[in-house]
């Protein structure tokens, strides 16, 4: 079930919504958790109901070795090691099985020539981020992080619907408190008027803003999967309007997420912010994809040793988390090499730091000449990146770079009319100059221990802060019944595939 279908807009979102008011009114958690966590497993199990045992195994497992790391006679170190171990890598093993096994066959194939039969295997939804997820809540759970939860709160945790298919990537300090603390039964007009205006701006994102984008994207997309040489222009296009769309549908989910998710009292960590504003790689990765950043620095970076082993063992930490990322993102080299690409963006981008500190040159860094200049290369790189992220491959990623350099004839352009800029151009205006959209209402984050502080956009144009209003309820009316004007089929998140 997507968020931008007639049946969960007009039918499953009204009835669960009507059936927390129910609950809540009891004052009593219980049922209310249970209301929302028998609405999440049905929202899962929508797409694929076979795969609703597979996300009970996962979450009762998790739970249950979870709550052995936390006991407090379990004073053996090797023993909670090996528990930890041993629950990581059954983890790691279901999301392999299910998400790798066809990439390893094939590469496997690829080097030794072997024959190898399989079967093919339907890619569960969602599975790296609640995989993700619990593997935070054992690490926490071993480090003596956690509490003593119960089942049900667990499950609703992990499955809450907002946030299940394609994150926010949650931490239990951030959901767990609010969940027992029974934030579902205070601020409900309050809750309710800013998680609809948070809905319906992600919406229009996505109806609006990417998903005509992709019309102008795809063509150029699937051109080079032919292999034949591109034009400079069509490269262009078909890569910028790329590089809007997926800020606006990932941009536009996670608004819709978070907007959902307060609907029924909850806040779900933030995870844009104005990414690309940035003015360095390292600035780029702590405003998108926020959630996924801090997982890999937590959980990956840091205990591989961080900064804290020399330059050397830094910048390898960097290459690893970076090129794991990338292969999270999908089972296919192409994302390998963008993680990869990143990790070097990210080396180059604290050499060039260190340089200036040793230079004595950081105040360089304060001049609108050398931010703007840092912005436009920040961005082109970035865009360059997308270009593996897309394509069907590496040869159809390689046709488009060349195309960005010179290409083939301007006589062989693809077709394309005014839209396509006019959509580029659009976007661009929105994405660079416009406050997103946590600044805009003024949406905190969950507190995290500091980790999830919202950093100052770069820049942004002076609109009017919003404030619930009549004028403020007709602007957000209109722009609803817009999106669903727009609304004209539905059409799958870009990070849904992953």
């Amino acid at each position: 079930m997507l968020f931008n279908s007639d049946v969960f807009l007009f039918l499953f979102l009204p009835s669960v919504y009507i059936a927390f008011l129910v609950c809540a009114r009891t004052g009593n958690r219980a049922p209310t958790v249970l209301c929302l966590f028998l609405a999440s497993l049905f929202f899962y199990g929508w797409w694929n109901p076979v795969y609703v045992g597979l996300i009970l195994f996962s979450i009762t497992f998790n739970f249950t070795v979870g709550t052995q790391l936390h006991r407090e006679d379990l004073k053996s170190a090797k023993l909670r090691n090996l528990v930890l171990a041993f629950g990581v890598g059954v983890n790691l093993g279901l999301i392999a099985y299910f998400k790798y096994g066809g990439f390893l066959t094939e590469n496997l194939h690829w080097f030794t020539g072997a024959e190898t039969k399989t079967s093919e295997i339907v890619l569960p939804l969602a599975i790296s981020f609640f995989t993700f997820q619990q593997i935070s809540f054992l690490v926490d759970s071993h480090r003596h992080q956690t509490r003593d939860y119960r089942f049900l709160d667990y499950c609703l945790y992990v499955t809450f619907f907002p946030q299940l298919i394609a994150g926010p990537i949650v931490y239990h300090r951030e959901i767990m408190p609010q969940i027992l603390g029974g934030a579902f039964f205070r601020n409900r007009a309050e809750n309710l008027t800013i998680g609809l205006t948070t809905f319906i701006i992600g919406l229009g994102k996505k109806v609006m803003i990417a998903d005509p984008l992709s019309i102008h994207a795809q063509p150029v997309f699937a051109a080079a999967t032919t292999g034949n040489p591109m034009d400079s222009v069509s490269a262009w296009i078909g890569t910028l309007a790329y590089t809007f769309q997926l800020y606006f549908d990932f941009s536009g989910y996670s608004d819709m997420a978070i907007g959902l998710s307060r609907i029924f009292g909850l806040r779900l960590p933030i995870n844009f912010n104005s990414p690309y504003k940035a003015v360095n790689i390292i600035e780029f990765w702590r405003r998108w994809h926020m959630t996924l950043s801090r997982f890999l620095r937590d959980y990956l970076y840091f205990p591989l040793g961080g900064n804290r082993r020399g330059r050397t063992r830094r910048y390898a930490n960097l290459m690893v988390a970076m090129g794991l990322g990338g292969l999270w993102h999908g089972a296919a080299w192409n994302f390998v090499l963008w993680g990869v690409m990143h990790g070097i963006y990210l080396i180059v981008n604290h050499a060039w730091q260190s340089l200036l500190r040793v230079l004595g040159l950081e105040a360089l860094t304060s001049f609108l000449l050398y931010r703007a200049a840092a912005w436009a290369l920040t961005f082109l790189a970035v865009a360059i990146g997308w270009v593996f992220f897309r394509a069907e491959g590496l040869d159809a990623a390689f046709v488009i770079l060349s195309g960005l350099w010179g290409g083939a004839p301007m006589a062989e352009t693809l077709a394309w009319d005014w839209q396509a800029p006019a959509m580029i151009a659009i976007a661009a205006v929105i994405a660079f100059g416009m406050p997103n959209t946590q600044t805009w209402i003024g949406i905190k984050p969950p507190n995290d221990g500091g980790k999830s502080v919202v950093s100052k956009p770069t820049f942004s144009a002076p609109i009017p802060q919003w404030r619930p209003s009549s004028v403020m309820a007709v602007t957000l009316a209109i722009f609803w019944f817009a999106s669903i004007y727009f609304l004209r089929g539905t059409s799958e998140f870009l990070y849904f595939q992953f």
